[in-house]
C-alpha cells in the first residue's frame, strides 16, 4: 500500500496584497526539504478572508493560477489552496488543484459564511471533487464546509480516504475548528488535514491557525498553534484500510441523497 508525503504551510497572510503573499509563500515552498508530493495552503491564500472580489478577482490565467502552476511544475508537486475567481461575471472562492504538469482541478466552496456576508459576495459551488493521487481519493473542502457534516460525509459515491479542509477560521471559534476535524475523521474513517491561517486580518480578527493531521481513529498527529509553520507528514494507506476492515462501521450507514 502506497504513502503520501503531503506538506502544510501555515502562515499568516499580507491582508489584500497578492505579490506580498506570492513572494512570502513561494519562499516558503522553497524552503521544503525531503520527498513531497502535496504543498496545502490556506483559504483565499493571496488576499486573506476579503469581501472585495470585484477588485481582487481573477481569471483562471490570472497571476495566481500561474504562479500556482509555475511553481507545481518547477518543484514537481501538487500545489493546492484557495484563490477567488471571476467566472461569467460570478465570484467564487475557489479551491485549485494544480498538478506539476498544468493541470488544474477546483472545487468552490458550497457553504457561504453569511455570517460576514459571504453569500451577499460570492456563488456556491454545486459539487464535490475526488481527486486520485497514485492510490489514494481525495476530497478537498472549504473552511466552513466542515461545520456541515452531510456534505462532507464519505458515501460510496463519494468515497475517499483523505480530506482536507482549506482555511481562513479565526481563534474566537477554533475550539469548534479543532472539535469538527476530529468528528469529520472519526465519522468517515478517513484522514483529515486541516490547513488555517495565524495572525489577523484587514479588520483585526486574529486567526490562531490551529492547522491539524488528524488520523481515522480520530487521534492528532500534529497540530500547531498561533505561530507560522511548514510541517511535512507521510500519511499511510494500509492504516485508512486497516482501520476499515477492523471497524466496518460504514455498512451500518444511512443511504442518502443530497439535493442541490
Amino acid at each position: 500500500m502506497s504513502s503520501l508525503h503531503i506538506t502544510i504551510i501555515q502562515s499568516a497572510l499580507h491582508w489584500e496584497n497578492k505579490s506580498a503573499n506570492l513572494n512570502s509563500f513561494e519562499e516558503k515552498i522553497n524552503s521544503i526539504n525531503g520527498k513531497n508530493e502535496i504543498v496545502v495552503l490556506p483559504e483565499m491564500f493571496s488576499t486573506g478572508f476579503t469581501m472585495q472580489p470585484e477588485l481582487f478577482a481573477e481569471t483562471m490565467d490570472g497571476e495566481t493560477t500561474q504562479w500556482m502552476r509555475r511553481i507545481a511544475k518547477e518543484k514537481k508537486i501538487i500545489l493546492t489552496g484557495g484563490v477567488i475567481i471571476k467566472e461569467d461575471e460570478n465570484y467564487y472562492n475557489r479551491l485549485l488543484w494544480v498538478l506539476p504538469n498544468g493541470i488544474i482541478y477546483h472545487y468552490d466552496k458550497r457553504h457561504l459564511f453569511a455570517y460576514a456576508g459571504e453569500d451577499k459576495k460570492y456563488n456556491a459551488g454545486n459539487k464535490k471533487i475526488i481527486i486520485s493521487v497514485n492510490d489514494w481519493k481525495i476530497s478537498p473542502l472549504i473552511c466552513y464546509d466542515l461545520r456541515f457534516p452531510v456534505w462532507s460525509r464519505r458515501t460510496k459515491e463519494n468515497d475517499y480516504d483523505l480530506i482536507i479542509y482549506v482555511a481562513n477560521w479565526p481563534e474566537r471559534r477554533n475550539q469548534a475548528w479543532k472539535t469538527l476535524l476530529q468528528a469529520r475523521a472519526i465519522e468517515n474513517q478517513s484522514y483529515v488535514v486541516g490547513v488555517n491561517r495565524v495572525g489577523d486580518d484587514g479588520h483585526g480578527v486574529y486567526h490562531s491557525g490551529d492547522s491539524a493531521v488528524i488520523n481515522p481513529m480520530g487521534e492528532v498527529l500534529y497540530s500547531k498553534t498561533k505561530e507560522e509553520d511548514i510541517f511535512t507528514i507521510q500519511l499511510e494507506k494500509e492504516t485508512v484500510n486497516q482501520i476499515r476492515e477492523k471497524l466496518p462501521f460504514q455498512k451500518d450507514g444511512d443511504d442518502f441523497h443530497i439535493e442541490i
